[in-house]
């Protein structure tokens, strides 16, 4: 891999999602092998990336993973790529807390990347220039080699525009992108909708990103994006056999997890095997734990709340040690019921004795440290880990003597608070961890799930 980029923009939703789906899609045609990454804690762009690369997508965030973390992911994922891209988020200079930290410029400078930068011109000339000449100059040490302009209104607007650059920066444009209803994916709460539920398909979006794409010059882009491959991990040891089978939930409800730590529970020794929540009436042959992720299980239901088959199996294997480990929506699925933004309340599976429902005026958003309180399907009290939460429903109503047991929290803006649960071999709470700086979480949930066999 010679050939990287890091895909930035000015600020929030000036494109930077449509612009990679764009060149991810115009570098596949091409025939290359494409790695997409994802900078930051967001699970929905990177299932856009693998619907188009054929490939995981992966996430790289600086407070979950620290910067050796983000190197070391970075070169393993990208060992046999042709080209890599990695989109932002954000604008380009914004990290944590208004500083530089975890932006980004940050992660393009750790990596020795260079920038490609979306400027968004609807409604703009001459101006884009100044906006253009000020994130070029603001930090030397950014290289920005390349930029697109999007939401262009017409090939009469694109020459404006262009023709208002200065030559070292018109030097910078590799295209532009026109403004078209065919590219744009409909917001929800907490996001885009995701690939898995997006009405459009697969052929109508590769179409409409190939047509987005006729303005840009790839060529260009590629010539001016090259890198210095970074040096390769040692070889491992080769593929251990598993000792043991994770179920893990994977269909539309269920679709957030970390490409690092499904890798992770493999190389601590779990075979994985998908189900789905929302139609299987069973889960997998032989499982010796089950790994439900985030996702909207608020979206379905009465596909959750029907399926009482699996949710009666669930609990009656919970009752009997199975060790389950929950993030955020999957801990909602665990839940007595769950009540939509229409006010429709659903049976879940009732392993835990909780009421969720979900609040369009609640709102939680954090990035945290945590530390156990007390034994678990994670280890002994005080295993410590990095995560996030981000969800918009709430715990409304527990059972007497139901409180958070599971884990001490603190956020990254510093509020300290209790979180989560632990019920027997069950561990669940709302916050999505990274084990990539814990490989040990992954080998005690194995151990758990060895000892209830």
């Amino acid at each position: 891999m010679d050939r990287a980029f890091v895909v930035a923009a000015t600020h929030s939703s000036a494109g930077k999602t449509t612009v990679t789906g764009i060149l991810l899609r115009l570098l596949r045609e091409r025939g290359l092998k494409v790695q997409a990454f994802k900078i930051g804690p967001d699970f929905i762009d990177p299932g856009y990336h693998r619907e188009i690369t054929g490939r995981p997508s992966v996430n790289l965030d600086l407070w979950m993973m620290g910067e050796e973390g983000v190197r070391r992911s970075y070169v393993r994922w990208s060992a046999d790529a042709d080209v890599c891209v990695v989109e932002a988020m954000g604008g380009l200079y914004d990290g944590e807390n208004g500083t530089e930290k975890g932006s980004a410029a940050h992660i393009a400078k750790l990596l020795g990347l260079p920038v490609v930068v979306v400027v968004d011109v609807w409604g703009m000339t001459r101006t884009a220039g100044a906006v253009l000449g000020g994130l070029i100059d603001f930090d030397p040490e950014v290289r920005i080699a390349g930029a697109v302009l999007n939401r262009v209104g017409s090939r009469p607007h694109a020459d404006m525009v262009v023709e208002g650059l200065s030559e070292r920066l018109r030097e910078r444009v590799v295209g532009w992108v026109e403004r078209s209803e065919q590219l744009r994916v409909d917001e929800r709460h907490l996001g885009l909708t995701t690939v898995e539920e997006n009405p459009a398909g697969v052929a109508e979006r590769a179409r409409a990103q190939v047509a987005g794409g006729r303005d840009l010059d790839v060529e260009r882009l590629l010539a001016a994006t090259r890198v210095e491959a970074p040096a390769a991990e040692p070889a491992g040891t080769g593929a251990r056999s598993p000792r043991a089978r994770l179920a893990v939930a994977r269909d539309a409800a269920f679709c957030f997890y970390y490409e690092e730590n499904l890798r992770a529970l493999e190389a601590a020794g779990f075979e994985l095997v998908e189900f789905r929540p929302t139609v299987d009436s069973r889960l997998p042959d032989g499982v010796d734990a089950v790994y439900l992720g985030g996702g909207y299980p608020e979206s379905f239901g009465v596909e959750l709340g029907g399926n009482r088959s699996l949710a009666d199996e669930l609990r009656t294997r919970a009752g009997s040690g199975l060790p389950i480990y929950a993030e955020c929506g999957g801990m909602m699925y665990l839940a007595r019921s769950l009540t939509g933004f229409d006010g429709e309340r659903h049976d879940m599976t009732g392993i835990l004795p909780i009421d969720v429902v979900m609040d369009r005026k609640y709102l939680a958003i954090a990035y945290v440290d945590v530390h156990t309180l007390a034994p678990s399907a994670l280890g002994d009290g005080g295993q410590r880990a990095r995560g996030q939460e981000f969800h918009q429903s709430r715990i409304a109503a527990a059972s007497p003597g139901m409180e958070p047991n599971l884990y001490d929290v603190t956020t990254s803006t510093g509020d300290v608070r209790r979180a989560g649960y632990v019920v027997g071999n069950v561990t669940a709470s709302y916050i999505h961890l990274h084990f990539g700086r814990h490989p040990e979480l992954p080998r005690n949930l194995l151990r758990a799930a060895e000892a209830a066999r």
